[in-house]
């Protein structure tokens, strides 16, 4: 059986081999081998870029309900750009003619071609085109109203703009259509054409050559749910930017390579705000500050691991509440669980979302373990039973009981005030809402305030032998990764505030353990102390 060192050492070693591997494959996206042949100026199994030959091309964008077209028929020009350069950026926008299919829930489709200047895009033998949907369906967003007397300023407006019931998705208007053309001179290696990139890749033969023509590519990415525009049915044009940028090889294999994971999300039922949450991200982060984040997450991910074995191990060991302040892990518990309830009501981010979660149920088993309660049941009727305190735990809940006396008198009150002020001036979607969101901001404003029991405990004490400080170690690692994250999760701002909140907890922790010197007679977290395992080695 593995001892807990040997298993911490086994998961770092799994880690650092996770880390090796990822960077390893993402080398492997970003860098391409060119046709060997290129350099010697042979043509044999290289496909040589068109665009190498420069030719005048424009881009045309035209809308229709059908997923494919064969002709121009049933179709509309939305944007002509003759006399189109790869090199230029630009951003535009235009008014779509809405059809009354698309306004009954259907689906209106963009497709984008590059051809010849001057010349049809059906008719041109070398056009490259490239199909997206401008509309996806989701779940409109509940409306807020003053509880108290029932005004929305939108009543009317969404009213109008949801003509079906809120838990039935409608069809939303995608306002932004991001298109990106690659525009390096690379010469490919036909024997082993990158697969992600190879079906954008259409081929002609030009003389003894094989070409590949420009390869056009639309950036889903950047269809970020804040810019979704709700489809009514009296709405008969809706505005459309288009932007242009050129693109890297490199970055577009990145890129397609990220596209497909969030679909691959989606398929296992990420909704749409999910995966809005992923896309966020790739699209508002830079690259190089977006491997930096993958780096700091991967960290994050084994800092969470270790604190919760740790602090699963602690608790589990934990035979006495000595120096431990009941108080503040019941508060933890229920800022856990009110916490984790916000972001559910608030429709956060599976990413936020699911460790909260199971910090919650970590919470709760801890609470059990804390009041030393059992749980016995009489048929389908549970019986907490309850464990007796010894005089040492006794006086810990004095040191507790007086703590949280103090603190009631400046607590009850502020958390009262502010769920009055926010009823009176804020709206919400229900009472639920309401209610949620007066206790979470408690939590998040005041919530730093609770754990000063347990710091007044360890002053009364003069020692922080008991705490669990190889999982306050990991999450302290965490809680300054949180802060890096809190730029760039979409997150509640109140959740966001309460990343920093936490590094000044951490801070008077690690003054508290600097101020008290260790005591080898004092139990430690595991209800020993050290003098007392001398004595049992030495029988």
């Amino acid at each position: 059986m593995l001892s807990r060192s040997s298993f911490t050492s086994l998961v770092v070693g799994v880690f650092a081999v996770y880390v090796a591997h990822t960077c390893w494959v993402m080398y492997g996206i970003v860098y391409t081998r060119p046709c060997p042949a290129a350099a010697d100026g042979a043509a044999g199994g290289c496909v040589w870029p068109y665009l190498a030959r420069r030719p005048k091309l424009q881009l045309s964008v035209y809308t229709t309900t059908r997923s494919s077209i064969g002709a121009e028929s049933n179709i509309d020009l939305v944007l002509n750009v003759e006399d189109f350069d790869i090199e230029s950026k630009f951003e535009r926008t235009v008014n779509v003619s809405v059809p009354k299919k698309t306004r009954n829930n259907g689906t209106l489709y963009a497709f984008v071609f590059l051809h010849h200047a001057g010349i049809l895009p059906w008719q041109d033998g070398k056009q490259v085109h490239i199909v997206s949907p401008l509309t996806t369906y989701m779940i409109p967003k509940p409306e807020e109203i003053n509880l108290l007397t029932g005004e929305s300023a939108t009543q009317q407006i969404e009213a109008e703009k949801q003509p079906n019931a809120l838990d039935e998705p409608v069809s939303h208007w995608r306002s932004r259509l991001t298109l990106n053309v690659m525009v390096e001179d690379f010469v490919f290696d036909g024997s082993s054409l990158p697969a992600d990139v190879h079906r954008y890749m259409k081929m002609v033969q030009l003389g003894k050559t094989v070409h590949y023509l420009p390869i056009l590519f639309i950036d889903q990415l950047s269809n970020r749910v804040k810019d979704l525009m709700v489809i009514n049915r009296s709405t008969t044009e809706l505005p459309l930017t288009v932007s242009y940028d050129k693109i890297s090889l490199g970055k577009l294999r990145f890129w397609i390579h990220m596209q497909d994971a969030v679909y691959s999300l989606q398929q296992f039922g990420f909704s749409e705000k999910d995966a809005d949450e992923v896309k966020g991200i790739f699209v508002d982060t830079n690259l190089y500050f977006l491997a930096l984040t993958f780096f700091v997450a991967a960290f994050h991910l084994l800092f969470d691991f270790l604190a919760f074995k740790n602090d699963i191990s602690f608790w589990k060991k934990k035979r006495s509440m000595i120096g431990m302040s009941t108080k503040a892990v019941l508060w933890r518990c229920f800022s856990t669980v009110v916490i984790f309830l916000f972001l559910l009501d608030e429709q956060t981010s599976l990413l936020v979302l699911i460790p909260a979660g199971v910090g919650a149920v970590i919470e709760l088993w801890k609470v059990k373990k804390a009041l030393k309660m059992t749980i016995r049941w009489q048929g389908l009727r549970p019986k907490f039973q309850f464990g007796a305190y010894n005089d040492s735990e006794k006086k810990t809940e004095e040191y507790d009981a007086q703590a949280m006396k103090y603190l009631s008198y400046l607590l009850y009150p502020l958390c009262i005030g502010g769920a009055v002020y926010s009823l009176l001036n804020v709206k919400y979607k229900s009472w639920y809402s309401w209610l949620i969101n007066s206790f979470v901001n408690g939590v998040y404003a005041f919530g730093f305030l609770f754990m000063l029991p347990q710091l007044f405990v360890n002053y009364k004490m003069k020692s922080v032998a008991h705490l669990p400080w190889k999982a306050f170690t990991y999450k302290a690692f965490n809680t300054f990764i949180d802060d890096i994250f809190a730029f760039i999760i979409t997150m509640p701002t109140s959740h966001r505030l309460a990343c920093f909140r936490d590094d000044v907890v951490f801070l008077v922790y690690l003054y508290q353990r600097w101020l008290y010197p260790v005591d080898k007679s004092r139990v430690n977290e595991y209800g020993e102390s050290y003098e007392e395992k001398l004595k049992k080695k030495s029988s």
